[in-house]
């Protein structure tokens, strides 16, 4: 007997799909900073200045949104799952594999909705950059 290939598929297309929403950067300023230090060391300093702030203040938003997604799509999947399975004559599969399908979507409409930081986070990260001598203009 052939296995469905379909969740495998959708696991797949999410975690391609989610590869191409990073989470938003700081956009700097072309001053005189950022043009003696180059592109490179810039993207440096940005990486040290937002490992910072994850270690000093935390990104609420990342953890609590991510996470509570992950169990919503996994209930979902196994309800979904269950009458399903119920429907073909097995809906324990049905529910363990909906379950598992639902808790991965959910994970990464975790991590595709929260492309937001807390704004205590990036007030850290930004004022590590001026601390540094960049000039913050954004996120993006």
């Amino acid at each position: 007997m052939r296995r469905p290939r379909l969740p495998f598929a959708l696991v797949v297309l999410a975690w391609v799909a989610s590869a191409a929403c990073a989470p938003k950067r700081p956009v700097l300023y072309p001053n005189q900073q950022y043009q003696n230090a180059g592109i490179e060391v810039s993207q440096a300093d940005i990486d040290t200045c937002m490992r910072m702030a994850e270690t000093g203040v935390g990104d609420k938003n990342n953890a609590a949104n991510t996470a509570g997604r992950t169990v919503i799509g996994a209930g979902a999947g196994a309800a979904v799952g269950a009458v399903g399975g119920a429907i073909t004559g097995n809906a324990g599969t049905g529910a363990a594999v909906s379950a598992a399908t639902g808790g991965t979507l959910g994970l990464f409409s975790g991590l595709w909705g929260t492309r937001e930081h807390d704004p205590t986070y990036m007030a850290y990260v930004d004022t590590c950059l001026r601390e540094k001598g960049y000039q913050p203009i954004g996120w993006k």
